[in-house]
This record gives structure tokens, sequence and C-alpha cells, in this order.
């Protein structure tokens, strides 16, 4: 399945509403990190058809970024029927983004 790219307006029904559980990557363009995350997580959405990948720009969506309390990007935010159920700051390499997913139980 492809990234999704998510805004304030279909956020409640793309990610809180998922029948799956979500993982949103708030990233921002002048972010490189961000960047380096972005093949990261689209080979993730490809292999991973069990959860559901989206994308927020927070320069775009500052309101929703607030509301989650994002103060630092990327911030990988993991969502199973409707709440957050984890977090994490900064970029990380695809085998330590799955070991995360597995630990939190994204992931068999």
């Amino acid at each position: 399945m492809a990234v999704l790219h998510v805004t304030q307006d279909d956020f409640e029904a793309q990610v809180l509403g998922s029948p799956v559980p979500v993982l949103v990557d708030l990233w921002a363009a002048w972010c490189g990190p961000c960047q380096m995350m972005g093949p990261v997580l689209e080979q993730l959405a490809e292999e991973q058809p069990g959860i559901r990948v989206c994308k927020l720009n927070t320069d775009e969506n500052i309101d929703l970024a607030l509301r989650l309390k994002v103060d630092a990007i990327p911030a990988l935010i993991a969502f199973e029927g409707g709440q957050e159920v984890a977090r994490c700051v900064g970029y990380r390499p695809k085998e330590a983004l799955a070991e995360w997913l597995a630990d939190i139980g994204f992931l068999a």
C-alpha cells in the first residue's frame, strides 16, 4: 500500500477512524532527517500491508501538530483504535524502525 498524505481535514477519518494500525510521520520539507525518512516509510508501506502509513506536513497543518504536542521532527506516532500507542522522534533506518514497530506490536 502506498504512503497516504493526510491533512488536519481528513486526519480523523484516515488515522483515528482506521480499522488497521496507523503510523503517522510528521515532517516538513525543509527537514533533512525528514527527507531521509521518506524512502524508509515508502518501503515499509509496500512491505507491510497490515498497517497504514501516513505523512502529515507540519508546516501545512500547524494546528494539528500542536494538538499532537509535536515539538521535534521527524516524529513518528503510532495509532491503534483511534488512540496514540507510541511515538519516537528522529530518523531511524529501516531495520531500527521495523524493530520499534515490532516492539509496540505493529509487526509480527
